[in-house]
Formats: structure tokens, C-alpha cells, sequence
């Protein structure tokens, strides 16, 4: 967490210049609705870490402090494979994370942006509740778990500068490392690219296991999932794969498929609901970007609350130890109802904005309630200030037709 944590100017420094090149260039791997709804499953990510991470750890502790075969010496070298093998486990973690269902539907969140930029880094899942067993045979070696999860963060802090359609190719880096084009080729939902390129830091194991293929001139990657999520709710990005695979394993008739639907071959659906309940799936050509139109008040007032939501999120990082334990909550529900309100108003709910009014009276009345001193009253301030541009949002969208959803389609028309 420390690591991540004094990454974070730094992740906003590059997204700064990004955003300034991607202007200067006019090329438009950037809209507001999606970098905002990707920036937002980040923060529910990190808050949600807080809680769940403790277990993994706990248990690599036990492991490693129960059966470790060799007491390794805290030199130089041990970091170096620490760090090489941390990424070779990553890459089978990475790669059954697209192949077993229920492992996909934690880290589809990751894929559901349809566009491709440094924002998408930030993009994580919530629920990754397996993927720590891929690196129980660490411990069983004998790394200690402080190293790992420094190697783990410093390899989670490499693949942020990757997620950039800015540089092209790197030369003889494309052989040995994850390199932003051999990583657009991952993320991309075009035939030809899907299951490719898992590696973290090294592509070295792609091209060992043979799951590597490099950015094609004639094939241009096209971003997202193909069940589009079609919300920037951060919630939803996170529960949309399980609740169908919910559903799938309560309608099936079969005992045996109930349990096929979480651990089979993502994709891999049971005939009797696959007929009920059909999930088509159009031609890559025919591919359109969600993107409903909001006047530009309401897209204002969506950024403002963003904005105060990491600065909900960085308070609360930072404070974490020291905070008592009803605080904490407090801000983690700021947090979460902050992220599902704005994704409900870029998705051009008008409920949404109705439901503001109330949010930014009770929040404050919380933290003050809750005794949060300083913090309750620059909250307060912001929720106060809020009110101003939440009235200018809802004037402008009271005075205005309704507006169509904009479709943005996709560059290339040789599309597969």
C-alpha cells in the first residue's frame, strides 16, 4: 500500500501530461465519462483493499512461517528473482483470470473501458478473491511476505505507464518487456488479439507459453469487452459477469453445469439458458462506444464530485491508522455512494440528480455528526459549493430536449 501510495502523484502527473498531449494531438483517447467511471473503480479498489487484503496475507504468512523450504537472505539477488518470479506467477494468475469464468468476472473490470489510456491503468477490480493463490508457492520457497508485496506493488506500478496509445513501438524492449503496444494488443476485443500478451513486466513468458502476438498494422485494436458494460456505474462494472453467471447457475437444470457456469472456460455457457436467456454478441464492424450526451453543467458537476471523492479517498489512505474505526466507515460510504451517484449521472440518469440534494445535506450532517473536526468542515464547504453547480445542472437539463445517446464508432472499417 505505501509503494502505491507514493505512486499516486505520479500516476496523476502522467495522466496530467497525457491529457495535454492528447489535446495537442487532437486524438481523443480521452472522455470524461469513461476516464471518470476507470479513475472511480480504482478508488473503490484501494478503499476495498483496507479489508480483504488482510486474509491473503495472513494466510501467506502462515505458509511461509509453517513450511517455507529455505530461510532466504534479504540481499540484492533474492529481490531480483523475488521480482521476476512475482511476474512469472502473475502471468499464470493473469492468464487463468481470462480463462476461468469466475476469475474473469473479478478482472473484467479492467477490460470493460472502451477507450485505451493511462486512466484505464487505474481501472481495478474490487473483487479479486483467488488471485493470491497464485503466489502460495513464493512462500512455500521462502520469500518473506514483506518483500513480496513491495515486488507485487513495484510490478502493479510498471504496467501504469503501459496503458497509452502515445508511444508506438520500443525496439528490442518488445522482445523482453510488456510495452504499450504489445499491452494494447491485450485489451483489445478484436479476434485475432483476444488471449494474448498476460505478462505484467516481462513478455518474455507470452512468448515462452505461446500466448503472444504483436500489435498488427492491418488489425487495429478496438477497446472493451464484448457484453459491453454500457454503464459507467463502478459498482456494476464490477458485479455485471457474476450476476450472470448467477443467473446461469440457478436457471440450468443440471447439477453438474451449476458448478461448470463459475470454473469452466469463460465464455462457456449451459445449452438450456443459453437459450432462455440469449447475450448477442454483434460483428466487431458494427461496434459503437456507450457514450450518452450530457450538457456540459452536468458533466462539470459530475468532475467537481469526482474530485472531492479523491480527496475523500486520499484522506482516508493516509489516515488510515489513525482514524477510529467509525470515521473510517464514514468516508468509505462517502466514497461508494459518491462513485454510484456519478456513474448514474453520466449514464443520464435524471434520478441521479434528484438523489444529489439529499446526498449533499445528509454526508455532511455525518461527518459532522461523527465528530471528524477539520475534515467535516472542508467537506461541508465542498458539499455547500457542490449545491450551487448541482442547481446550474439540473436548470440546464430541465431547459433542454431530451438527448439522444452518442455513438462514437470505431476508426477502422476492415473490423473482423
Amino acid at each position: 500500500m505505501t509503494v502505491i501510495l507514493f505512486a499516486i502523484p505520479l500516476f496523476f502527473l502522467l495522466i496530467g501530461i497525457e491529457l495535454y498531449v492528447d489535446y495537442k494531438r487532437k486524438t481523443g483517447h480521452y472522455r470524461t465519462n469513461d476516464a471518470i467511471t476507470s479513475l472511480s473503480a480504482g478508488v473503490l479498489s484501494r478503499v476495498v483493499a483496507i479489508g480483504h487484503q488482510l486474509i491473503p496475507f495472513t494466510i501467506y504468512v502462515l505458509v511461509y512461517d509453517a513450511i517455507a523450504l529455505f530461510s532466504l537472505p534479504d540481499a540484492w539477488w533474492v529481490w531480483v528473482i523475488a521480482f521476476v518470479a512475482y511476474d512469472f506467477f502473475y502471468y499464470w494468475n493473469h492468464r487463468m483470470g481470462h480463462e476461468m469464468s469466475i476469475l474473469w468476472a473479478a478482472h473484467v473490470v479492467h477490460h470493460s473501458s472502451e477507450d485505451y489510456n493511462l486512466t484505464t491503468a487505474l481501472r481495478q477490480t474490487s473483487g479479486a478473491l483467488f488471485s493470491w493463490v497464485f503466489y502460495l508457492p513464493l512462500a512455500l520457497v521462502g520469500f518473506e511476505p514483506e518483500m513480496i508485496i513491495t515486488v507485487g506493488a513495484l510490478n502493479l506500478v510498471y504496467q501504469f505507464w503501459v496503458h497509452t496509445q502515445h508511444i508506438k513501438t520500443l525496439g528490442w524492449m518488445e522482445y523482453v518487456f510488456v510495452t504499450p503496444s504489445n499491452h494494447r494488443v491485450h485489451h483489445a476485443q478484436n479476434r485475432v488479439y483476444i488471449d494474448k500478451n498476460y505478462g505484467g513486466v516481462f513478455i518474455l513468458w507470452d512468448r515462452l507459453f505461446g500466448t503472444f502476438i504483436p500489435e498488427l498494422d492491418e488489425e487495429p485494436p478496438v477497446y472493451g469487452i464484448r457484453g459491453a458494460l454500457k454503464s459507467f456505474n463502478p459498482i456494476w462494472a464490477n458485479l455485471q459477469i457474476y450476476s450472470q453467471l448467477a443467473r446461469d447457475s440457478y436457471y440450468t437444470r443440471s447439477w453438474k453445469d451449476k458448478f461448470r457456469v463459475w470454473f469452466g472456460r469463460t465464455g462457456w455457457r449451459p445449452e438450456d439458458v443459453s437459450m432462455r436467456f440469449v447475450q448477442e454478441k454483434k460483428p466487431l464492424s458494427e461496434f459503437k462506444k456507450y457514450h450518452p450526451k450530457l450538457h456540459k453543467a452536468v458533466t462539470r458537476y459530475s468532475l467537481v464530485q469526482h474530485l472531492i471523492m479523491l480527496g475523500v479517498t486520499l484522506y482516508l489512505l493516509l489516515n488510515i491508522n489513525a482514524l477510529p474505526t467509525s470515521h473510517q466507515l464514514i468516508a468509505v460510504a462517502t466514497v461508494i455512494v459518491m462513485s454510484i451517484q456519478n456513474g448514474f449521472i453520466l449514464s443520464q440518469s435524471k434520478m441521479s440528480l434528484a438523489m444529489e440534494g439529499p446526498r449533499l445535506l445528509v454526508f455532511p450532517l455525518m461527518w459532522v455528526a461523527g465528530g471528524m473536526g477539520v475534515a467535516a468542515i472542508v467537506y461541508t464547504l465542498c458539499s455547500f459549493a457542490s449545491l450551487f453547480m448541482l442547481a446550474n445542472a439540473v436548470r440546464h437539463t430541465q431547459h433542454r430536449p431530451p438527448l439522444e445517446e452518442a455513438v462514437l464508432p470505431t476508426e477502422p472499417d476492415n473490423l473482423a
